[in-house]
């Protein structure tokens, strides 16, 4: 198994789709160029951002397979979301992210029918997690999404026995105190993935050294600021592009996060598609709107790019 810590700012991948709403599977090397331009060290694929729970089993695997053959002579890695409702898919998809040679699998909490204890919470991660015995696998903590809130804490200090090949936690909450908790549990033998995009540099200041999120598809940029600078003891700078980073995410919410998303990386010529219902495209008012909501606060200049 490979062990070694994941480190950097690692995107959460959207899926990319034609207008017809099909898997767009030829548009992934365009991604995977520009994020390894950027300085992403890894993709995080069919996760939130990627829409994975509105992929099909066989899209799962499809687009899986694609990001691992594009990415096979870059230093990009990729991890693979294997979450799903139904804990024999999810293991059958991180069995097919071991036979690619997928850098690492992941998965959050059943959210239909919900583990309700802490020993239910381990068992579905290793169900999961032993499709692929041979990959690092990481329980994806996102309790805003899934209603499930078991203490990361708790799960690390008694999962090892039970999941051989549990390498660590995404934390997605912004919940310091549990991150600090999580960070020293077991005797800190895990990795702790900061997830919050909004709250980088809190997650750099109690020790993160690798962060997922959906904004380093498009504003890669900004985080790397708040990470050399934060490595570096300028704070001032580490500060001044976190807040950036809020009034990103603070323009694109009220257009419908996901689409608004998806909308910015074509204002970035990589083109990703519209999202899938539940989630909603972005009408061309809308669009127009959200690139005036964009210019207002200055994002394509801090990019460095004209817009």
């Amino acid at each position: 198994m490979n062990a070694s810590p994941l480190h950097g700012l690692v995107a959460a991948v959207h899926t990319p789709f034609d207008a017809a709403g099909e898997l767009d599977l030829d548009a992934i090397e365009a991604q995977a160029g520009y994020l390894s331009q950027h300085g992403i060290t890894a993709a995080f694929v069919a996760g939130t951002t990627g829409e994975g729970h509105s992929l099909t089993i066989d899209e799962r695997r499809r687009l899986a397979t694609r990001w691992v053959q594009v990415t096979h002579d870059s230093e990009l890695d990729v991890i693979v979301h294997a979450g799903h409702n139904c804990l024999r898919d999810g293991r059958e998809l991180a069995a097919h992210a071991q036979s690619i040679d997928a850098r690492a699998v992941a998965a959050v909490a059943p959210s239909y029918f919900k583990p309700s204890s802490l020993d239910s919470l381990i068992g579905c991660c290793a169900e999961i997690a032993g499709g692929a015995p041979g990959l690092p696998f990481y329980y994806y903590d996102i309790p805003s999404w899934t209603g499930v809130d078991i203490p990361v804490a708790a799960l690390l200090e008694q999962v090892r026995d039970r999941v051989p090949n549990f390498a660590g936690v995404k934390f997605t909450r912004q919940d310091l105190g549990a991150f600090q908790a999580a960070r020293h549990a077991a005797g800190g033998a895990f990795e702790t993935l900061w997830g919050c995009d909004e709250a980088l540099l809190a997650g750099l200041s109690l020790g993160a050294v690798a962060a997922v999120g959906s904004t380093y598809n498009f504003a890669a940029p900004l985080g790397q600021r708040v990470m050399t600078a934060f490595m570096a003891g300028d704070l001032e700078s580490a500060r001044a592009n976190q807040w950036r980073i809020q009034q990103l995410v603070q323009s694109m919410a009220p257009h419908g996060y996901l689409g608004a998303a998806k909308a910015v990386m074509a204002m970035h010529g990589i083109s990703v598609g519209a999202p899938r219902l539940p989630c909603t495209r972005l009408a061309a008012e809308s669009v127009k709107a959200l690139r005036a909501d964009l210019e207002q606060i200055g994002f394509f200049d801090w990019l460095g790019e004209n817009g």
